[in-house]
């Protein structure tokens, strides 16, 4: 399906108990270890806040920070950062971070849907490959929007529905379906959803396609760390029989075979993303 078909298919999509499906995310982001995976991501959240064109002084809200990549890429360019995440472990970890770089960052446990701060407090929020989970799109878009003062900037890194990590999501998605009407995240990663997101009347949306590359041993390397460390991926294959579970390595596989660029066993597979700057009107 393409994505304006996707789009377009969201519109009809049955009512979401987000309080369920909110449980079950925060459950799979609480299991594995994603800061394993999410500090391998590390160079998004310096090409980012250089998109952001960020300033010394400025007040930063990295929301879904998960193990702080945005926030850490911020605090070095000098700015008064706060980094907030529902699941307190990677906070934990981000902070960890923090203290090993000797940078000065503010953590907070918070839902991306229910920001605990007041109307245009930053001047810039930031989320990379965070706030795009969120089961609740239009409601976590609108607190993005409310807490960045008028003139401020949000910041965004969302992987899209055709690349590599989308197509993660949708392998994943057959073998263990998704709760009837829960919206993809990778729909964030689509010029057509950013827009609906972030209408004009309100702000102005800036995308340009970036690739992340992932690199790994082998695919069997990188299917390991993912199974085990990314709650998203462990927790479809706890779901699993093992039956399931091989059918479901096996597509993985074939899935990295169709994006390797590498040869001689390693993995090198690039990733597409949107890195979005959407500016408060």
């Amino acid at each position: 399906m393409s994505t304006s078909a996707a789009l377009a298919d969201q519109n009809h999509q049955p009512a979401v108990d987000f309080g369920a499906l909110k449980a079950r995310q925060q459950n799979a982001w609480s299991s594995g270890d994603y800061a394993v995976v999410g500090t391998t991501l590390q160079i998004v959240g310096e090409s980012l806040c250089e998109a952001l064109d960020l300033r010394a002084g400025s007040k930063v809200l990295d929301v879904a920070a998960g193990n702080g990549n945005g926030a850490l890429a911020a605090a070095r360019r000098w700015c008064d950062v706060t980094a907030t995440d529902y699941v307190p472990a990677l906070l934990e970890r981000a902070r960890e971070r923090a203290k090993a770089d000797r940078l000065s960052i503010t953590f907070q446990e918070a839902d991306a849907e229910n920001l605990p701060f007041a109307d245009q407090s930053f001047d810039t929020v930031l989320s990379i490959f965070g706030v795009m989970f969120t089961p609740d799109q239009e409601r976590a878009a609108g607190e993005l929007l409310r807490v960045c003062k008028r003139g401020g900037s949000i910041g965004l890194a969302n992987w899209t529905p055709d690349g590599f990590i989308g197509q993660v999501f949708k392998t994943i998605g057959r073998h263990v379906p998704p709760p009837a009407g829960a919206r993809s995240p990778a729909l964030w990663g689509s010029r057509p959803r950013l827009e609906e997101l972030f209408p004009a009347t309100s702000a102005s949306v800036a995308a340009m396609p970036r690739q992340f590359v992932f690199r790994y041993k082998s695919p069997e390397h990188w299917l390991e760390v993912f199974r085990t460390f990314y709650g998203p991926v462990l927790k479809t294959f706890a779901a699993l029989e093992p039956a399931g579970q091989d059918a479901l390595a096996t597509d993985l596989l074939a899935l990295v075979a169709r994006f390797n660029r590498a040869d001689g066993g390693a993995m090198v597979v690039p990733s597409e993303y949107q890195e979005v700057v959407v500016t408060r009107l």
